[in-house]
């Protein structure tokens, strides 16, 4: 049997998600000091979780009948709860095993100012990875809940413990927040297995249709922790605090992965489980995601700080992808017009998951080198006329703001389209109300190309450094991946398009 043969029966999902695991226990037991040694033991094993995603791409079928989960792994663990280990990919999960995937490597090598206690900061990051392959995998609430948590404590000590100055205040912030969605989400979901007698997500979901266990009460319980952790308005202070004190590898993890956590529980487990709560509610959630979009982005405008501003951009962006969904749970006719709409939507809600998550990530490592050689500066009025010094990392951020503009040909473009083509036929009062937000996102993104780069250099930044050649490296894949999915969105449309259809399905009314 050659190796081919091996992996297929192998348990990709588990060795996947646990190698991670005994790679932050050797990194946090190294004798080593020196921090650079510690950060490539990290790196590589962060690395190495590519191939098994490879070779579950690689022989993923697209185009598979049924339910499309494949790579299944399924065990009784605890019988007489219902808890079994239950773990399986469709399209949506692969792309995000696959965003883990690349932004984690990234947020390692972005981590080379990191001296104090390396061992411990980058076994947390391994835990961190470890946390989200298993929430994106997890089929079983009990299962999947292990893992949502796991994910919340390596974050909390690597922004209380290597952020800015007040980052124990953001830290706890944080940690109260998501703990608050947590434990509404636990419960909402206690409650829901009283009724139904199931943790499993397929069985919780056909559940909903046959006999209607949700309740209004329970959706808005479960709706909480999601919201939080996309999050939508109201639930959002964090968040500025948050990514403006977390050092910057950590912040691209949390826009980057950790905020797409909330949307994905949104789309795999909020529409199959509540379809008829959502409705009801409709109203209320499109206005929720109208706000977040427009708010948000006015609220970007207004920032000085590069990090905070484009913190609240990734509200902002995020925002989109929950106008998508919630126009996508919508209850219409059986015409296959409005199944076209839907699919459209929640495929743009899914890639412009993908696409913010490497663009958001790429743009704050540039915001971190720009604080590295200015000596922690990060004003958008500390600058000015940079691409004259340093015309390689202007190039390369420019691209980056310009893929998170949604500028055609390259990979934001692709999500906002596909979102607005559904939202318009499906709730066009919503798309209206929405538009804005895209003038005013464009007005900020120039606004930093225009006061960052633009302009007469100040004598201060005439040495400033340009990009060394592992900083290139370091950003490249992020930036190729921006022109490559702009021009050829197929390459994962064609993934999660057998996911899209069996959801719309299930919504169908």
């Amino acid at each position: 049997m050659g190796v081919f043969g091996l992996m297929n029966d192998a348990p990709l999902i588990s060795i996947l998600t646990f190698f991670p695991l005994v790679g932050a226990l050797i990194v946090g037991l190294l004798r080593s000091q020196d921090a650079a040694r510690v950060r490539a033991m990290a790196f590589a094993v962060s690395l190495v979780t590519l191939f098994p995603i490879a070779f579950i791409w690689l022989n993923f079928e697209a185009h598979s009948a049924g339910d499309s989960l494949q790579f299944v792994e399924r065990h009784d663990w605890i019988p007489s709860l219902g808890v079994e280990y239950f773990v399986g990919v469709d399209g949506l999960g692969l792309l995000m095993i696959l965003l883990t995937g690349i932004v984690v490597p990234m947020a390692i090598q972005a981590s080379a100012g990191v001296k104090r206690n390396p061992q411990l900061y980058f076994a947390l990051i391994l835990f961190l990875q470890a946390g989200l392959y298993g929430a994106f995998t997890a089929l079983n609430f009990f299962h999947w809940f292990l893992f949502w948590e796991l994910v919340l404590i390596p974050s909390y000590f690597l922004i209380r413990n290597w952020g800015g100055p007040k980052c124990r205040a953001a830290a706890l912030q944080f940690f109260i927040f998501t703990m608050v969605g947590s434990i509404a989400m636990l419960v909402g979901f206690m409650a829901l297995y009283q009724n139904a007698g199931s943790f499993d997500f397929m069985e919780l979901a056909e559940g909903a249709r046959n006999n209607g266990a949700a309740t209004m009460a329970i959706f808005v319980c479960v709706l909480l922790g999601f919201a939080v952790k996309v999050p939508l308005i109201p639930f959002h202070s964090w968040l500025p605090a948050t990514y403006s004190e977390a050092p910057t590898p950590v912040t691209m993890l949390l826009t980057g992965v950790m905020s797409k956590m909330g949307v994905y529980g949104f789309v795999r487990i909020l529409l199959p489980i509540f379809p008829a709560q959502i409705e009801a509610a409709m109203g209320t959630l499109q206005t929720l995601a109208v706000l977040t979009i427009v708010l948000s982005a006015f609220a970007a405008l207004a920032q000085t700080d590069l990090k905070r501003m484009l913190a609240y951009s990734s509200v902002n962006h995020l925002g989109y992808c929950m106008l998508a969904v919630f126009a996508a749970a919508q209850y219409t006719s059986v015409d296959p017009q409005w199944a076209a709409e839907k699919s459209a939507a929640l495929s743009g809600a899914i890639i412009q998951m993908f696409n913010h998550g490497v663009t958001a990530a790429a743009i704050f490592c540039f915001i971190g080198f720009l604080e590295q050689r200015s000596g922690g500066l990060r004003g958008i009025d500390d600058f000015g006329g940079l691409r004259k010094a340093a015309p390689i990392l202007c190039g390369l951020m420019g691209i980056s703001l310009f893929a998170s503009l949604g500028l055609p040909g390259l990979n934001g473009f692709v999500g906002e389209f596909l979102i607005f083509k559904g939202v318009f036929a499906l709730s066009p009062w919503a798309a209206a109300l929405a538009t804005p937000g895209l003038l005013v996102t464009a007005v900020f993104l120039l606004k930093i190309l225009q006061r960052v780069f633009s302009g007469p250099l100040n004598d201060k930044w005439k040495g400033f450094p340009e990009l060394t050649t592992r900083e290139q490296m370091l950003v490249a894949p992020a930036v190729a991946l921006m022109f490559v999915l702009g021009v050829h969105p197929q390459l994962f449309l064609n993934l999660t398009n057998s996911t899209v259809v069996r959801i719309v399905n299930q919504l169908a009314n």
